[in-house]
């Protein structure tokens, strides 16, 4: 006789995999927006100060068009506070809903701006404005993304889909900077296709991306950890209506601690990832194609890296992965600097691959370590503040810091001093942390 037996399929169990896919493409989707925008902005630069910016000498107009991108960055605090508040009191559902969808719609704005020479002076001011209500946006993005993946990952792949986060980071920067680099190879910087839509393209596909991040964001249900914590409240007769004043009064350890770990992190980001190209052509003099050729290699292998960290991370720890990382920058980092002055591109390569390979052991592990900090009630505002203070203050002055010490000192190695001294401060604060990777979501307090 035929043997009609089936494999029986758990509905509830495909219902999670599809939503979990939905929350992890969804989270993908919106902070890779979010950096495609930031490496958009860095790579068309010299266009932006062109077409926005009043018109005479060219470095004081790409010197203003820096000057609102860092304006924009006071925002990253305020968002903190407003989003990290909202998720923990609405839901990580209905903030990462509302804030795709103004910082999307943001980024398609500056794309349709009007030319300094058809609205004069209000052009770099609408930008301004548009940049800070991008950044006010995205300060919620980066740390409500990882919070909702860590609440609904398995809890033996947290670490792992937890670094979808900081991977689309990595994305977002190589799409930008492959989509310039396209352009200007082909067009030139200053054509008139380049000038008049070229340099736009980029901000326009945040619309279309953020509907669909938006649309897939209202699909899925907000995660089973906040839900439980919602209905234990309920049944209590109680409500969370005030996380931050929760998170400054009886959770304040663990989030100066998180700040330290967080200092690494932005500085480091911010130094491999987007000074040290400049650093290659300004300080050491190095061929700029060449330069390039590097950062990009190092893009797509810091994407692989991640992935890799937050697994490893899921086996070993993240107390464990964040202690050598610090340790790992404090060691390396003035000799990786060394050897990028000896102006040898295998030898640089090498450098600056190791260098990523240190950050991702960070940043990989960053965003789960960050989620299992913090209880139910705060992990969102305390994820954010964290995070967002952290890069306002030190992410975002990252690269000014260190030529400022070159002019300074007039020594060309003084950025791997400072990384060393923030890899110190890191290292201090893993140390008087406690791992949770471990643990359910529901059991930190």
């Amino acid at each position: 006789m035929a043997s009609n037996d089936t494999v029986a399929i758990n509905p509830m169990a495909e219902e999670e995999h599809v939503t979990l896919r939905r929350v992890a493409v969804s989270s993908f989707l919106g902070n890779f927006i979010e950096w495609f925008d930031y490496a958009s902005y860095s790579y068309f630069a010299t266009v932006i100060a062109l077409v926005l910016m009043p018109p005479g000498d060219p470095t004081v107009a790409l010197l203003e068009t820096f000057g609102v991108f860092a304006l924009s960055f006071l925002m990253r605090p305020v968002g903190a506070f407003f989003w990290g508040h909202m998720g923990d009191k609405k839901g990580r559902k209905w903030a990462l809903a509302t804030s795709i969808l103004l910082m999307s719609a943001a980024t398609f704005v500056i794309g349709l701006l009007p030319t300094y020479e058809s609205i004069g002076i209000l052009a770099p001011i609408l930008l301004l404005a548009l940049r800070m209500v991008q950044s006010f946006s995205a300060s919620g993005e980066y740390a409500g993304a990882a919070t909702f993946l860590a609440e609904y990952a398995p809890a033996n792949h947290r670490g792992l889909y937890c670094s979808l986060v900081p991977a689309s980071t990595a994305v977002g920067l190589l799409v930008g900077s492959t989509l310039a680099t396209l352009m200007f190879v082909n067009f030139g910087h200053d054509s008139a296709f380049v000038t008049e839509w070229g340099w736009r393209i980029p901000f326009l596909l945040a619309g279309p991306l953020g509907i669909i991040t938006h649309y897939i964001r209202t699909r899925v249900s907000d995660s089973p950890v906040y839900q439980e914590m919602q209905d234990k409240l309920e049944a209590k007769g109680e409500s969370d209506d005030k996380p931050i004043k929760l998170l400054l009064t009886r959770h304040l350890r663990p989030l100066i601690i998180s700040f330290g770990a967080c200092m690494l992190n932005a500085v480091g980001f911010y130094a491999v990832l987007t000074y040290l190209p400049n650093y290659l052509q300004d300080t050491v003099g190095y061929n700029a194609g060449d330069a390039s050729l590097i950062t990009t290699i190092c893009l797509v292998a810091y994407v692989a890296f991640i992935f890799l960290s937050g697994r490893v991370s899921d086996r070993f720890g993240r107390k464990k992965m964040l202690i050598i990382a610090s340790a790992g920058f404090i060691v390396f980092t003035v000799p990786a600097f060394y050897m990028m002055n000896t102006e040898n591109f295998a030898i640089i390569l090498i450098a600056e691959l190791f260098m990523c390979l240190l950050l991702t052991i960070n940043d990989g592990t960053l965003s789960s370590y960050l989620s299992e900090t913090f209880p139910t009630e705060v992990r969102y505002s305390g994820f954010a503040l964290s995070f967002n203070f952290a890069n306002a203050i030190f992410g975002g002055s990252a690269s000014f810091i260190s030529i400022a010490l070159i002019q300074a000192t007039g020594n060309p190695i003084a950025p791997a001093w400072y990384m060393v001294v923030i890899s110190v401060v890191a290292l201090i604060a893993m140390c008087l942390t406690h791992d949770n990777s471990k643990k359910k979501l529901t059991d930190i307090k």
